[in-house]
């Protein structure tokens, strides 16, 4: 008569041919033990459901059974097995397990719901542990299945991205706070500003006009920052990352954590210029010697020691580059995630907006449905991270055709969710790169008179306007709108404080 094996012995009598199987972890005590406490005590499910969601439960009918008695609860209705019996009488899965009266089975051998919140964290960390079977498993399929257009740092980035978003599943992120808890963080957020050197609420750009304008870039905020190509917005942008790096002050509190006390920790993700251009911009603003010169090595030899000196100073920055081309926000967001983590970031400046590809798999019809998605979810990091997002963003051509070229919130280029989703929008202008193109030219008809006085008027404007810039403040929700005239040395690509020629220190022989 053949013997019968079971499992083990047929594992066994094939050596190590045969895996050993094994079952993803749950608990159906502790699941049980939580139904029963929420229909024995509704009150336990709020404990719970915070972080609780009916996908957590590894038995789908008790994942069915939560979900029902959380549809009462939200009502104002009484969640028990009398009141679920409706919900029940004709699911077949149910009465696999006993029918209505497994209800009334949990809510009678509940002993306590004290442990009702202890039960409900077992039963997502096992969630969790499942999930993280399960993208393990995806990660090992997609590598042997790869898609050509997909390379294997993408595949490193997505799983990375979803490895955080699994980790932030059920952590308490929102709700309702009291209004008291607002006040003291207003309050310690004022008292910060004021222990400042530069009474400032925000991340410092370094120039006093526009710090006095914004306040700073505040944390949480996503600011635009827009213009036509040549008005100097990466300069801008440079200036501005350096200028927060370099103040950066922290201190060790008593719990041993890192708190930044003035500047930021930056992250620069620089989609059309490497990092050795911007580099090049920085050193050049350092040593004050043209940038051009420094990339085309026209440096005379006692100039070269000044470039080693400020490099050596500058390497100790907390300013990193990332100059990897068409990126996609998701990996943006995870790059940033990782530095928060490994450095306490504490800004982000994105060069271009434009440039930005959306994350994989989106699916939108069109340029302007892509650019709002990326608003958003530049917004959406802003928040989560806690840190002002400096985007840059190209304008439309409609300002070329106007006589007063100075940008209008109407010339964001794509889209109106760049100036819906955008906290504050500030534009560049520069009057002097206008003018110089447009040296009026003698017409058949004109007098030598009259073409003098237009050219010495055309010329009058452009001595005015050299070196100056405008920025431009057309939108922000914490204070006022305004033009900041700033100082800009093309050379070096260096935008400073402007002073008045009525303001500037008398010269002594």
């Amino acid at each position: 008569m053949p013997t019968t094996l079971t499992p083990p012995d047929l594992a066994s009598s094939f050596g190590e041919a045969l895996p050993r199987f094994r079952q993803p972890p749950r608990n159906d005590e502790a699941e049980q033990a939580l139904l029963g406490a929420i229909l024995a005590n509704n009150r336990a499910y709020e404990k719970v459901s915070e972080f609780l969601r009916p996908e957590h439960f590894a038995d789908p009918i008790h994942g069915r059974v939560y979900e029902a008695a959380g549809k009462l609860i939200e009502r104002g209705q009484l969640a028990n097995p009398v009141t679920l019996k409706a919900f029940f009488e004709s699911d077949g899965a149910l009465a696999e397990i006993g029918g209505t009266q497994y209800l009334a089975r949990l809510a009678a051998s509940v002993v306590t719901i004290i442990n009702a919140e202890s039960y409900g964290r077992i039963i997502h960390d096992l969630f969790l542990r499942r999930e993280l079977i399960a993208l393990g498993e995806d990660m090992v399929n997609e590598a042997f299945d790869s898609k050509i257009e997909e390379t294997a740092t993408d595949q490193i980035e997505e799983a990375e991205n979803r490895l955080y978003n699994l980790a932030e599943t059920g952590q308490h992120e929102g709700g309702p706070s009291p209004f008291g808890k607002a006040l003291s963080d207003a309050l310690a957020m004022a008292a910060a500003a004021h222990q400042r050197e530069g009474k400032l609420s925000g991340v410092p750009t370094g120039l006093v006009d526009l710090d006095k304008k914004l306040g700073g870039l505040h944390p949480s905020d996503l600011i635009i920052l827009a213009g036509r190509p040549s008005m100097g917005k990466t300069a801008l942008a440079t200036n501005i990352a350096y200028n927060a790096a370099k103040a950066l002050r922290e201190e060790v509190d008593e719990a041993g954590q890192r708190r930044t006390i003035d500047g930021a920790v930056v992250a620069f993700f620089s989609l059309e210029m490497s990092a050795e251009q911007l580099a090049t911009r920085i050193l050049a603003e350092r040593t004050g010697l043209p940038s051009h010169k420094i990339r085309q090595g026209e440096l005379a030899n006692e100039e070269f020691p000044r470039l080693v000196t400020a490099s050596n100073e500058l390497a100790s920055l907390k300013l990193f580059i990332d100059d990897s081309p068409a990126l996609t926000v998701s990996a943006v967001r995870t790059r940033a995630r990782r530095l928060k983590r490994q450095q306490g970031l504490g800004m982000i400046v994105i060069d271009y907006l434009q440039l930005l590809r959306p994350t994989q798999g989106s699916k939108n019809e069109n340029r302007v449905q892509e650019i709002s998605d990326i608003t958003r979810s530049l917004k959406a990091l802003a928040k989560e991270l806690e840190v002002p997002v400096l985007a840059l963003s190209q304008l439309s051509r409609a300002v070329e055709q106007r006589e007063d070229k100075r940008p209008q919130l109407a010339d964001l280029r794509e889209s109106g969710s760049i100036e819906q989703d955008a906290d504050v929008v500030m534009f560049v202008f520069r009057e002097e790169y206008y003018l110089s193109r447009a040296e009026p030219a003698r017409r058949p008809e004109e007098t030598d008179d009259k073409y003098n006085r237009r050219y010495e008027d055309w010329h009058d404007r452009l001595h005015k306007s050299g070196n100056k810039a405008e920025v431009i403040v057309a939108k922000q929700r914490h204070g006022p709108i305004g033009t900041v005239t700033l100082f800009f040395e093309g050379s070096l690509t260096k935008f400073a404080d402007y002073v008045p020629d009525d303001h500037l220190p008398e010269s002594h022989d």
